[in-house]
C-alpha cells in the first residue's frame, strides 16, 4: 500500500473531528496493511435525536476508509445510568434503538451489512468481565472516577455507586470488543483518558480514542435524549419539526451556542458535501437525494437558503465559515436560516419514518420501549367525622365550680385545712 493511499484513508478516518487522541496507533496499523477496528457505543434511554446524525455520518467515513466498526448497544449502562431507564425497559429500548439506527444508516446510504451490532450485557455479565471490573475497582480512586464521569453521568446531589462504575465499564468495553479504537462525543474526553490510564494497569494495550463536536439543543444548551426541549426526536412528524425550529434560539448574528446554525455545519453540509461525492464517483448515474441547495445554485455550493426575490433571492454558501461569517455579519436572517434548516431535516427523516410506518415490528417495539405517561388520579380524602372529647366542642358548656360541702356544711376530710402548730 502507497504511503499516499495510507495518507488518504487517515485522512477520511480523522476529518471533520474535534479532537484524535493516540492518532499514530491508526497510522501503524494502515502501515503495517492491519485493518482498523473501533466502536461507538450509545444507552439506550431516552428516545434518540438528530444529534445522533453527528456521529453516525463519522461512522460513514470510517466504513469508506476500511475501519471494522461495533456497534454498542449498552443496555448495562443504561441501567447503572442513575436508572434514565428502569431494568424492565431497557430491553425494549435497546431494540427500538437498532431499529432506529439501522433505518438512519441506511436513509444515508451507508450500508449495514458492514456494521457488527452487540449488546452490551451479552458479555458485561461474563465471568472474566466482572473480574477485571472488580480489579478496577481495586484499583481506581474515587476520585478518578467520578471525575471521568462527570460530563457523562448526570449529576446529583446524592450520587450512586452505579455512576463510579460507569467509566470502568466503558474502559474495559475496549478490550471485550477487540478494538483498536474508540469514538466518541467530546464530552466523553475523560472517559477516554481515564481508559488510557488505566486499562494498562491490568495489563492491556492503550487505544486511540477519535472525538466529534457536541450539536447544541435547540435552546442553546447541550442536546439531550432526556430533554424534550432541546431535541428533534427522528420521528416527530413534519409539524412537529417546524414547531420545533420555529421556537428553537436563534439571535441573529450570534454564533455561539446556536444550535439550528451549528446543524447546518454538523450535519445539513457533511451530508451536501457526501451527496456530492457521490455524485461525482458515479459519473452522471446518481439518482440519489440532491446536495441542500437550490435548483439554480452553482455547482459547488453545499447548502443554499431560499428567499423571496423582494428579499434579496436565495443566498449560496460553498462551506460551513461562509455562512457562519454571513450570519455573523447580520447578512441572513434568524427567520430564512430556520426555514432552509427546517425544510433539510424534514427530508433528511421523511425516509426513516417510512421505515418506522412500514415496520409492524419496530411500532411494536416503540410502544413497549416508550409507553404513555399515566398520571396518577389523587384520591381525595374522605371526611370522617370525629366527635370531640367530653367538655370540648362548641356546644359545651364552661367550666362549673363543684361544691364539696355536705349537707350539714361540714368539709370532707380529705380536704380539711391542717392548722396543727406543730407544722
Amino acid at each position: 500500500m502507497s504511503t499516499a493511499h495510507i495518507h488518504e484513508r487517515y485522512k477520511l478516518i480523522t476529518r471533520g473531528v474535534e479532537e484524535v487522541l493516540g492518532g499514530d496507533t491508526i497510522q501503524n496499523l494502515l502501515k503495517d496493511g492491519k485493518t482498523p477496528k473501533c466502536y461507538w457505543g450509545t444507552a439506550p434511554t431516552g428516545r434518540p435525536h438528530i444529534g445522533y446524525f453527528v456521529p453516525l455520518i463519522k461512522i460513514g467515513d470510517f466504513l469508506r476508509a476500511g475501519v471494522e466498526v461495533t456497534i454498542l448497544l449498552a443496555d448495562v449502562h443504561a441501567f447503572l445510568d442513575n436508572l434514565k431507564a428502569p431494568l424492565a425497559l431497557v430491553e425494549h429500548r435497546t431494540r427500538y434503538y437498532e431499529h432506529c439506527l439501522r433505518a438512519v444508516f441506511t436513509s444515508l446510504s451507508i450500508p449495514v451489512s458492514k456494521l457488527r451490532f452487540v449488546q452490551g450485557s451479552s458479555y458485561q455479565l461474563s465471568r472474566e468481565y466482572n473480574m477485571d471490573n472488580y480489579k478496577l475497582c481495586a484499583t481506581v480512586t474515587e476520585h478518578d472516577a467520578k471525575k471521568a464521569g462527570a460530563e457523562i453521568v448526570e449529576q446529583v446531589d446524592s450520587p450512586l455507586l452505579s455512576g463510579l462504575l460507569y467509566p470502568g465499564l466503558q474502559a474495559l468495553d475496549e478490550q471485550y470488543l477487540d478494538v483498536d479504537f474508540q469514538f466518541g462525543g467530546v464530552d466523553q474526553r475523560k472517559i477516554f483518558t481515564f481508559a488510557e490510564l488505566y486499562l494498562p494497569r491490568l495489563g492491556y494495550r492503550k487505544r486511540a480514542h477519535l472525538m466529534n463536536a457536541m450539536v447544541p439543543g435547540l435552546q442553546g444548551s447541550k442536546m439531550s435524549s432526556s430533554d424534550p426541549n432541546s431535541k428533534i426526536d427522528f420521528l416527530d412528524p413534519p409539524a412537529v419539526v417546524r414547531q420545533k425550529l420555529k421556537k428553537a434560539f436563534c439571535e441573529q448574528g450570534n454564533i455561539t451556542e446556536n444550535g439550528v446554525l451549528a446543524f447546518v455545519g454538523a450535519v445539513l453540509i457533511p451530508v451536501s458535501e457526501l451527496r456530492l461525492e457521490r455524485m461525482l464517483e458515479s459519473q452522471g448515474q446518481y439518482d440519489g437525494p440532491q446536495p441542500f441547495r437550490t435548483l439554480d445554485a452553482p455547482e459547488t455550493t453545499v447548502f443554499s437558503i431560499p428567499r423571496d426575490d423582494k428579499h434579496g433571492g436565495p443566498t449560496h454558501y460553498r462551506t460551513y465559515d461562509e455562512l457562519e461569517a454571513a450570519f455573523k455579519a447580520k447578512e441572513v436572517h434568524p427567520g430564512d436560516l430556520k426555514k432552509a434548516v427546517a425544510d433539510g431535516i424534514v427530508e433528511l427523516l421523511e425516509p426513516v419514518q417510512k421505515t418506522f410506518q412500514q415496520s409492524e415490528e419496530w411500532q411494536n417495539v416503540a410502544e413497549l420501549a416508550y409507553p404513555p405517561d399515566v398520571k396518577e388520579v389523587k384520591k381525595k380524602k374522605e371526611k370522617v367525622y370525629t366527635p370531640p372529647p367530653p367538655g370540648k366542642g362548641k356546644n359545651s358548656r364552661p367550666n362549673q365550680p363543684v361544691d364539696t360541702t355536705d349537707p350539714n356544711g361540714h368539709v370532707p376530710p380529705a380536704t380539711a385545712i391542717i392548722t396543727d402548730p406543730r407544722l
